[in-house]
């Protein structure tokens, strides 16, 4: 079966750089995942007044206030099938910043058929929720771009207005001399411009999964039905 991305990519997945579609290809039945270990040579956030936002987001896993350079992290990216029986794959990003204190961004992603795209889930409790918007650049590397956030908790479920939430862009793609996956993303507020954004690069392994696919640890605490 085609991961979720060339589900939602068609014919352009395959214009991908070949790793990139190895990364990109984990999916439950493929039998892998990708595990990244590597060093944001950057990592900052926007002036004085985005803090309160980026606090806020810490959170549930979505953003931090935090900034540095040269920080460890992991990215790792494993498939499963979630709670309502939609292929799923995890997009955990673990930061390992000075004095010991650990953060993680979180996200899972499912193919969603009525739209034919991604559904990307953020933070621990899936309660924000965006469509991808998926580029293969002329060099064959990823753009990722988010659209509107929808927040979904019980009965509740609006779209977020614009001025309230921030677009992130990422990029991803590989450095053939040097054997490396590159990265680079930021996320800018209409209002209160640039909030944060890192930029980085990272070695894979493709470990094989079992029938239960991604770890707990990895997974939400809790699965939001809507798309």
């Amino acid at each position: 079966m085609a991961s979720i991305f060339e589900l939602a990519m068609g014919q352009d997945f395959h214009r991908l750089h070949p790793m990139l579609q190895k990364r990109f290809g984990v999916d439950a039945e493929a039998g892998y995942a990708c595990v990244g270990h590597g060093l944001f040579s950057e990592v900052r956030r926007g002036a004085w007044w985005t803090v309160p936002f980026l606090r806020l987001g810490a959170y549930r896993n979505i953003l931090f206030p935090d900034r540095g350079d040269n920080i460890p992290f992991t990215i790792e990216n494993y498939p499963y099938v979630d709670g309502f029986g939609r292929p799923t794959v995890t997009f955990v990003r673990t930061l390992e910043l000075p004095g010991a204190r650990t953060r993680r961004f979180d996200a899972t992603m499912v193919f969603s058929p009525d739209s034919g795209g991604i559904v990307d889930y953020l933070g621990t409790h899936q309660h924000l929720a965006t469509d991808l918007l998926l580029e293969v650049m002329p060099d064959g590397s990823l753009h990722l771009q988010s659209g509107a956030q929808r927040f979904y908790e019980g009965l509740l479920g609006f779209t977020f207005p614009a001025a309230f939430t921030g677009t992130a862009d990422l990029y991803e793609g590989f450095d053939d001399a040097r054997g490396v996956f590159t990265i680079q993303m930021q996320v800018r507020n209409p209002l209160l411009g640039f909030l944060f954004g890192y930029r980085g690069e990272f070695e894979c392994t493709f470990p094989d999964t079992d029938a239960d696919g991604a770890p707990q640890r990895l997974r939400p605490v809790r699965e939001e039905r809507r798309l």
